[in-house]
């Protein structure tokens, strides 16, 4: 091993006679040869041992003399060889190019493309978890090659039989050149499947190829046609192909990210984001927003939206997403309903046994559906005690034989709110409880109860279902304590109408919202920070009801019990630009229901936030998901989504010196905050049989708790932490404010400007 190696080709050659070199000495000596240690580029002193035959260990770094300018490692657990070149620290991968994960770390390696500074050529690197790799002190990890030198050009995405997105399994990353797949990418075992399978060949032009390398054919599926690829055959893909790695199994699709010439603002702006360390304007984070299975339940997810790109839906839902499985009651809570197009897009509702629906239609309305409901069909309109309420609240429960699914959205049950529009939607399932809770009808926890109290409050004609293993049961608000909650990750804030006084007053509207922020203790950084209303209809506001609700959203102490403080509040409302922009033109002002008697009140002006969401491409898809929110860079001290407009109809208004709450509607939402880690449990699913109902355990006596932190889709820093909760607010925070130019939307106000599609307003 003599001579120079002064550019990355050459110490490529270097590193490939030492492997041969060290496959010969593996192969011909049973002795353990180990040398001193010494220095190893900026790493400082690490020990480089040289092992052979079947003594080997895991990793190891063969002794090179300086002038080779190179290390080689190698991992035999992974069965990888890697180069380093001392001076920067950089690593490139020999053998087995795309290996998914390293068994010393257990997490996944990265792939990574750079310019090499020396020879101007672009090398393939893969940069494993440094610090076990190399059992490097802490400090050092951070000299890690940054993600953004990552440039990945397309993904795999898993998919079920019935060819929708399995979320059970990881994408499959796969950046420029060449990108080996195989058994070791697929969570079942199938010794049809060689461990390099294909290989796929893909570029930043676009273009992208698949070769078959094992020994059975793989099916591609192109634009309507079925071809199968045979061992040692090759074809050509293009984006949304799919492919079966055996025929009829192991589905993925194809998405090709935009090319490199398309997306180079964008990159730039990223890039940007990232070495400033401010996530706000981190543009396209939704492509990454792919939350691990077990805190599905802890985060929210956003609809998908038509139109859009298809990485810019990654991890969004859709109705037939949320209704699934063997239900065997269901229960559908919304203010509008479009039968004809509900049972359309979602056929499973009709096989249901039993399904009502809680509704805010008026008359002639409520009758037409009446007509045309499948038989078993019970429709519910909750009693409006006071004058313009309505009921507003937009909710899923489906019963199953071995749980419940309780879902919490903001979308009407008509076609635009679910395709059209910024949307949100939170769901968990949640198990019988035992026979031991079942008997002890003394415990029950904050979010059962918020529950019942709610339902209970709506009186819906209570209807029998037949459930397995427990015969017909009556279907009413007491039948909701049967579940277990204690695993839930939310707690419920709703609103019912009436004149609340005594402890009623606090548990409804902006007083449980207040409640409950008071018993929270939160980081000191939130201390005075920001507020963010964000909504789809504004009311008929004055300042003295503002700062009522603003004390509400400014409750909560920090860990030394110092109160949180006021909060300056903006408020996100899209600008008459905005609608006329969108997805529907000015049509989606139909949405966005405020007078211009409500929207120009002189005291708003200092509240107006643009509507900008490019990192979730929805800045073009008009808001009418509703959120309220306490932030501070781009962590999140809480996080409401609900029903709830900013209105006194939905919030409450006090009355009689701060002794009666007023509400008008019914409302809900879901509070996220800061709560304890769980330690250790698998998630429960109602439409999984192999899921657990055992409950999470918690920290024990005498551990420090760890709190989880919850965080937006473009925070900067690692968000596989147990304690990182990340949150796909689909806006910018810090909220950017209104020009001198912005006017905000206002309905009945006329614009002769005309939109994306030729219109002017009103049509």
């Amino acid at each position: 091993m003599r001579g120079e190696a002064d550019t990355w080709p050459e110490m490529e050659a270097v590193a490939r006679k030492m492997a041969e070199e060290v496959e010969t000495e593996s192969s011909g000596s049973s002795e353990a040869e180990t040398e001193s240690p010494r220095s190893v580029g900026r790493w400082g002193a690490a020990p480089v041992t040289r092992k052979t035959g079947k003594e080997r260990v895991h990793s190891q770094v063969l002794k090179i003399r300086e002038e080779d300018l190179c290390v080689l490692v190698e991992d035999k657990a992974a069965n990888g060889r890697f180069v380093q070149h001392p001076r920067r620290l950089s690593f490139v991968l020999i053998s087995r190019p795309n290996l998914p994960c390293s068994p010393l770390s257990g997490k996944t390696l990265v792939e990574a493309f750079y310019n090499d500074s020396l020879s101007g050529t672009r090398i393939k690197a893969l940069i494993p978890t440094l610090s076990s790799l190399f059992q490097l002190p802490k400090t050092e990890t951070s000299l890690s090659l940054d993600s953004a030198s990552v440039i990945q050009v397309a993904y795999l995405i898993p998919l079920k039989p019935d060819l929708k997105e399995d979320n059970s399994s990881p994408r499959i990353t796969l950046s420029e050149g060449q990108n080996t797949i195989g058994r070791l990418n697929v969570s079942t075992t199938d010794k049809r499947l060689s461990r390099k399978h294909i290989t796929i060949t893909t570029s930043t032009s676009g273009s992208a190829s698949l070769s078959v390398e094992g020994t059975n054919p793989v099916v591609v599926r192109s634009s309507g046609e079925r071809k199968k690829v045979n061992p040692r055959g090759e074809v050509s893909l293009v984006n949304d192909d799919l492919i079966e790695l055996i025929p009829g199994h192991h589905f993925f699709k194809l998405v090709l990210l935009p090319r490199e010439s398309e997306r180079g603002s964008h990159e730039r702006a990223a890039k940007k984001a990232r070495k400033e360390g401010d996530g706000s304007d981190d543009v396209e984070a939704i492509r990454r927003f792919c939350p691990a299975s077990e805190k599905l339940h802890s985060t929210f997810r956003l609809l998908s939206v038509d139109g859009l790109p298809d990485w810019a839906n990654t991890s969004c839902v859709s109705i037939n997403d949320v209704v699934e499985g063997d239900v065997v009651a269901a229960i559908l809570s919304n203010y509008m309903v479009d039968l004809d197009w509900l049972l359309s897009a979602c056929p499973k509702l009709v096989n249901i046994p039993q399904v009502m629906v809680i509704h805010g239609e008026g008359d002639a309305r409520q009758e037409y559906i009446q007509r045309k409901k499948p038989a078993n069909w019970i429709l519910h309109k909750p009693r409006l005690p006071i004058s313009f309420g309505t009921h507003h609240s937009k909710a899923i429960f489906l019963v199953y034989p071995r749980g419940v699914r309780v879902v919490v959205h903001t979308a009407n049950l008509i076609h635009v709110d679910w395709n059209n529009k910024s949307q949100g939607l939170w769901m968990q399932d949640f198990p019988f409880k035992d026979d031991d809770d079942d008997k002890d009808s003394t415990k029950s926890c904050g979010f059962e109860d918020d529950l019942v109290d709610y339902l209970a409050v709506l009186k819906w004609p209570e209807f029998t279902a037949s459930l397995p293993g427990l015969g017909n049961v009556k279907i009413n608000a007491a039948f909701f304590r049967k579940f277990d909650y204690s695993n839930a990750t939310v707690r419920l804030v709703a609103s019912v109408p009436g004149y609340h006084t005594g402890s009623n007053m606090r548990k409804w509207g902006h007083m449980k919202l207040r409640t409950i922020l008071q018993e929270c203790v939160f980081d000191r950084e939130f201390r005075r920070s920001p507020l963010v209303y964000q909504f789809s209809s504004l009311g008929s506001l004055d300042e003295k009801w503002l700062a009522e609700f603003g004390a509400s959203l400014s409750s909560g102490i920090t860990e030394d019990r110092t109160p949180l403080g006021h909060g300056d509040p903006l408020i996100i409302w899209p600008t008459v630009e905005d609608v006329r922009c969108s997805l529907e033109g000015y049509a989606a002002g139909n949405a966005i229901p405020s007078p211009l008697k409500n929207v120009e009140k002189p005291f708003l002006k200092k509240y107006w936030a643009k509507w900008k969401a490019d990192h979730s491409a929805r800045s073009r898809a008009m808001p009418h998901i509703k959120t309220f929110t306490r932030y501070s860079d781009q962590k999140l001290a809480w996080f409401l989504l609900t029903s709830s407009n900013l209105s006194k109809a939905a919030w409450g208004a006090l009355q009689k010196n701060n002794s009666q709450l007023m509400i008008r509607s019914y409302e809900l939402g879901v509070l996220f905050l800061p709560s304890p880690v769980k330690t250790q449990g698998c998630s429960f699913s109602c439409t999984d049989n192999n899921s657990s109902t055992k409950k999470v355990k918690q920290e024990t006596k005498g551990e420090v708790e760890k709190r989880s932190k919850l965080v937006t889709m473009t925070w900067q820093g690692n968000r596989d932490s147990p304690e990182i909760i990340s949150l796909p607010v689909p806006y910018q925070l810090p909220p950017k404010p209104y020009s001198s130019e912005d006017v905000p939307w206002s309905w009945d106000r006329g614009y002769s400007k005309k939109d994306v599609y030729g219109q002017v307003w009103p049509r």
